[in-house]
């Protein structure tokens, strides 16, 4: 078979796949832009071939768009997610503080990539740099891979845990000695990445950041143990209990907020809070918290329109927290 008949029986495909890339509503190609970019691949084509390549194409569910006239204009109008949609994915990539600085170049290429070319541009010039500091430690990426392919399994992982000094060298806990851990789930949580497990010696939930964890692997011995169907556990209401992913003891808090701090509560809790009424300008709501000095700093950071009202040993706790600031 000669090459150039080869290759036009690729012609439909190679013209979607061009028309995808390089067009949109607002940047259609004309048939002989079109019938140059397919040369360029060494398919030869005429204008009465495109059109009946094109209609074969949206018989076959493609969906290419076109306006009549001297010369057609063609362009693939339907995308996976439209110019605002990628501006807020390109957005978070650049706030979050796990995602290293070369990372966050190629994950927003890539995010600019899916709009086509011509919206990508205006995407990426777009880009409002944010004032945060990004991870340095590239291997998270492959910390997570690891991570996701254990719960996916249903089995343990091993690594070794570190924080940094003041000479921003790494401290290894348990002295360099390895973790062995149940991971459950991975939560994006106040800029970091975490790796929510469980402790099954003691019952509980633990959190790890994943960007402080280093030679992360898989445990294929060793099955992964499960939270008891008793704890009801939930990543989505385990995440609104947290405070700055601090552990603590899960409690059903009551509070007496001003009425100006709704907005505060809603935003931290969730919108479905419900409150009563309990004075002039006061209201009154109850919710499940992980008990930690976070938590207080956020109650104290109210100042006195903040009441801590139940359970008694959790206000006594508060009080010995406030009095130790003092």
């Amino acid at each position: 078979m000669k090459s150039t008949e080869k290759y036009n029986r690729i012609r439909p495909l190679k013209i979607y796949e061009i028309l995808k890339k390089e067009t949109d509503e607002d940047h259609p190609m004309g048939t002989e832009e079109l019938r140059a970019k397919l040369l360029e691949f060494g398919i030869d084509s005429h204008r009465t071939t495109i059109y009946a390549d094109i209609e074969l194409l949206n018989e076959c569910g493609y969906e290419i768009m076109w306006r009549r006239g001297r010369s057609n204009l063609y362009y693939v109008e339907d995308r996976s997610f439209d110019a605002p949609e990628l501006h807020i994915l390109m957005d978070a990539v650049q706030a979050a503080s796990f995602i290293t600085e070369k990372k966050s170049a190629e994950l927003i290429k890539k995010i600019a990539d899916l709009a086509g070319s011509q919206k990508g541009i205006v995407l990426q010039n777009n880009i409002v740099k944010f004032n945060n500091q990004k991870n340095t430690n590239e291997s998270i990426y492959y910390n997570v891979d690891t991570i996701i392919n254990a719960i996916n399994v249903g089995k343990k992982i091993i690594f070794y845990y570190f924080d940094y000094d003041v000479n921003h060298s790494k401290v290894y806990r348990r002295e360099h000695h390895h973790y062995v851990v149940n991971p459950i789930a991975t939560v994006f949580a106040d800029g970091h990445y975490y790796l929510v497990t469980f402790d099954s010696r003691y019952g509980k939930i633990s959190n790890y950041r994943i960007d402080r964890m280093e030679k992360v692997e898989i445990e294929w011995t060793k099955d992964v143990e499960l939270p008891p169907e008793e704890m009801h556990f939930d990543v989505a209401n385990y995440k609104k209990q947290l405070f700055g992913m601090f552990n603590g003891e899960t409690t059903a808090v009551t509070i007496d907020i001003d009425k100006t701090l709704v907005d505060a509560v809603f935003d931290l809790f969730g919108e479905q809070t419900k409150m009563v009424t309990s004075g002039e300008n006061t209201v009154r709501f109850t919710v499940n918290v992980q008990v930690s000095d976070l938590f207080f700093g956020w109650c104290s950071s109210f100042g006195d329109k903040v009441k801590l009202l139940a359970p008694q040993e959790t206000v006594e706790e508060y009080k010995n927290y406030i009095r130790k600031l003092i």
